[in-house]
């Protein structure tokens, strides 16, 4: 059987990685974004370059949108020129932008009124696991679309998983982003403990690096303070965008997250020192000692 035609919609550090997965193996595929030039090496390797979502999601019937928040996916789905005013009825819609679940909740609504089915599919995952089908997708929505879905999502993560009814992928994704964003605020601190209190920082390094918290996270954190190399694979002002995003949703469940809140005012410093564009792990540079 031929592969379904699939529109992405968005093409920064993870949906360009996924498009371009997707062309490599052997999806008909359209893509737009709001930079054209991003799009013009999709165009080489053989994808439709659409002068807006809604010419995009005409084409298509899976159209999956990845941008950095809910304004992004609002504006890439509705209005005159969104993706929800070109799709063709039955089409598969897919959002795995880290969202609101309030906001993935309206749009389930708004993809019912159109026939279609949606599922929200944010992943975990870093550039260099969307551009090599490495990503886990965390799928919020009905059995019948996760299994629609699922030859498309299974040729981009490594791990395909049904958590529950829309809204479900979007709220443990954000949990996962707050307790990340927690350990690297936390260990950021510690950085500065280690440079501030005149211990022998390589050894305090490689204790670190070599105990119970050296998980992936850290180990990156790691690798990008010895290296001084901070371009994003996630950038920081989306960890931040995402911390905030779960304590309102905690808010909603009459839930204060007291880790979270310390650690949102490390990220917004960080942001405020113009680290926001760069990745994440630059929060250590956030709290050093001047």
């Amino acid at each position: 059987m031929s592969k379904p035609h699939v529109a992405v919609l968005g093409l920064g550090i993870m949906g360009g990685g996924m498009a371009g997965r997707l062309l490599s193996t052997g999806f008909p595929l359209s893509v737009y974004n709001r930079n054209r030039e991003k799009a013009t090496k999709f165009a080489e390797g053989g994808a439709f370059v659409a002068a807006s979502p809604r010419e995009a999601a005409a084409r298509a019937e899976i159209v999956i949108s990845m941008v950095a928040d809910d304004n992004a996916s609002r504006a890439m789905w509705l209005g005159a020129e969104g993706a929800l005013e070109g799709v063709v009825r039955g089409s598969l819609l897919l959002e795995s932008s880290t969202l609101s679940v309030g906001w993935v909740k309206e749009f389930a609504i708004a993809a019912a009124r159109k026939e279609c089915e949606f599922l929200d599919a944010p992943v975990t995952g870093t550039k260099p696991h969307a551009a090599s089908g490495e990503l886990f997708f965390m799928v919020g929505g009905s059995a019948a679309g996760f299994a629609r879905a699922r030859d498309v999502l299974s040729a981009l993560g490594r791990e395909v998983l049904h958590v529950g009814p829309n809204g479900s992928g979007a709220l443990i994704k954000l949990i996962n982003n707050f307790v990340c964003g927690v350990e690297a605020a936390s260990f950021a601190e510690a950085m500065a403990l280690v440079n501030g209190s005149g211990l022998d920082r390589e050894k305090c390094v490689a204790v670190l690096a070599n105990s119970a918290l050296a998980s992936p996270l850290i180990k990156r954190m790691l690798a990008s303070m010895e290296s001084g190399d901070f371009t994003p694979n996630f950038p920081l002002k989306l960890m931040t965008k995402d911390i905030g995003y779960a304590m309102n949703e905690a808010s909603k469940c009459g839930l204060a997250l007291q880790t979270a809140a310390p650690a949102l005012e490390v990220f917004k410093h960080a942001v405020d020192q113009g680290l926001g564009d760069l990745d994440f792990s630059a929060v250590v540079k956030s709290v050093q000692k001047n």
